[in-house]
Formats: C-alpha cells, structure tokens, sequence
C-alpha cells in the first residue's frame, strides 16, 4: 500500500506565526469571548483534514493543533491556519496520549476535537497482507479510539466539548474490495453512537460525518484510483462544510451528500433488496 510516509516519533511541533498563550496557561475568561474554542484536528497534512482546518481557521478566533504524518504538507497548512502542527503517526504506541497531552498544555482545553486521520487498501481480502490489515486498523480506527480515550475525561470535567468522528459511506454499506476500509469505518460509526449514549448529560457532544466519495490524495496513497460513475467525487471542502455543520448546528449525523443517506436506510430497512441491488450494480 501506498501512502506518505511516517515522521519519526519525536518529531517536535510545528511553530507558527501567530500568537498562542503561554503553554499550560488555562484560557482566561476574555480569551472565551475572543475566541470561539479550541480545537484539534488529525489528519490535517491533506484531504479532509486539511479542509476542516481551513474552515475552522476562516471562522476566525479558533486555536487549531493540527496533526498529520507528512511533516512538510503539515507545516505548510499549519502556516496558512495560523495554527501549530504537530506531526505524528497516531497508530504508534503512545502516540494519541503524547498528542493529546501536547494539544492540552498548548491549548489549555481541548473543546473540539475533529478526527480525520484514516487510510485505505484496495482489493480482494483473500490477497490483503496481514500487515496491511492491522494498518488499516490501527490507523483508521485504533488511533482514533485512544485519542478520543484522552481528551472525553478532559471534556467531561469541563462540562462540555464535542468530538466530531470523519467516518465513511462505506462503513454504512459495506464497499467491495475494501472489506478492512468498511469494516474499520463501520466499527467508528457504531462507536460513535454508543460514545454518544454514555455522554448523555455530561455536556459533552460527538458527531459523526459520512462522506462518500472524497476528491483527495486517498486514492492515490492506497494504490488503486477511483474508477466508479457513482457516487462522483465531492472536494473536500464540503464535507469540512458538513464538518462544521455539526459542530455550529449541533447535528449528530451528516451525510455528505446528503443523498447518501437514503442507501444506508434502504440497507437498514430492507437489507435483502439492498443486497441485491449491490450486487447488481456494484
């Protein structure tokens, strides 16, 4: 599989040119009213987290840490943010703790934390490398898991927060020649919801974004290109468009474009007719 390479494991952060407190420092009560939050973002060298960066960046006030493999495509999106990269690969032992202990002393709070770190591997699961599938795994869906494991307390304790989870069609649908893909994405949706019933009353929100198809350097980085006519390519900006209509709208679920939702629901309401038109036409 194909995809950019990891930095190594202490890698410092990223400096930027804006002005951040003072690292430890707890936000002071008029920095709430200067600045809507602070947020962190995983998988922000490119694609979709890159997007969500800009975005939140455009709405001016927000303290970003990014996070991202590529160091170099990092900074430069860091630098166009205004906010501090730090570079990682998240499916390393310790990594989500190490970041997350980072974002918290640079921050003070982490009020939003957006996860979009994922890859994929294309092809038949009889010929998937052992290797590749704890890849997909790891990265996809472990990482997120502990990252999200170290900053819900901190949220919790604040009385609020948001965790917005980038998830995937394919984990609603289940996509053929990327059974590892799906199954990983499915477990995030499903982890999404229970999350979501535990934090009832704690102030603390998770969301969960589905995109289908995303124009970004994803495919390029599993190996095998997009060669489908259906659903076509959206840019990435839409779906950190939907990114931040859960977090500005409180929504617990979008679907990008919203017309996907109707598969998942034909696929939950009549899973026999949905398999055999997945069967007919791919």
């Amino acid at each position: 599989m194909s995809h950019a390479p990891s930095p190594p494991r202490s890698v410092p952060a990223l400096s930027v040119k804006a002005p951040t407190p003072e690292a430890g420092a707890a936000p002071r009560a008029g920095d709430r009213a200067a600045h809507p939050g602070t947020a962190l973002v995983t998988g922000a060298s490119s694609g979709i987290g890159a997007a969500v960066a800009r975005r939140l960046a455009a709405e001016g006030g927000w303290r970003l840490v990014l996070n991202g493999r590529d160091a170099t495509r990092l900074a430069q999106v860091a630098d166009r943010a205004a906010a501090t990269g730090y570079p990682a690969d998240l499916s390393r032992p310790g990594a989500g703790r190490q970041l997350a202990e980072f974002a918290l002393e640079h921050l003070g709070r982490v009020d939003l934390l957006v996860a979009c770190a994922g890859i994929g591997w294309a092809g038949e699961f009889s010929s998937m490398p052992p290797r590749a599938i704890d890849e997909v795994i790891d990265v996809d869906l472990l990482a997120t898991l502990h990252l999200v494991r170290e900053l819900v307390p901190h949220m919790v304790q604040a009385g609020s927060g948001r965790v917005v989870i980038v998830g995937s069609l394919a984990g609603a649908v289940g996509v053929r020649g990327e059974a590892v893909y799906s199954a990983a994405k499915a477990a995030l949706a499903a982890f999404a919801d229970a999350l979501r019933y535990e934090l009832r009353g704690t102030g603390v929100r998770v969301s969960l974004v589905v995109p289908g198809v995303v124009d970004t350097p994803f495919f390029e980085r599993r190996g095998v290109p997009y060669r489908r006519s259906r659903p076509r390519l959206v840019p990435p900006e839409r779906v950190a468009d939907a990114v931040w209509c859960a977090v500005s709208r409180g929504r617990d679920e979008v679907y990008v474009p919203r017309w996907l939702r109707l598969p998942a629901r034909i696929r939950g309401a009549a899973p026999g007719l949905y398999r055999r038109l997945a069967a007919t036409f791919g």
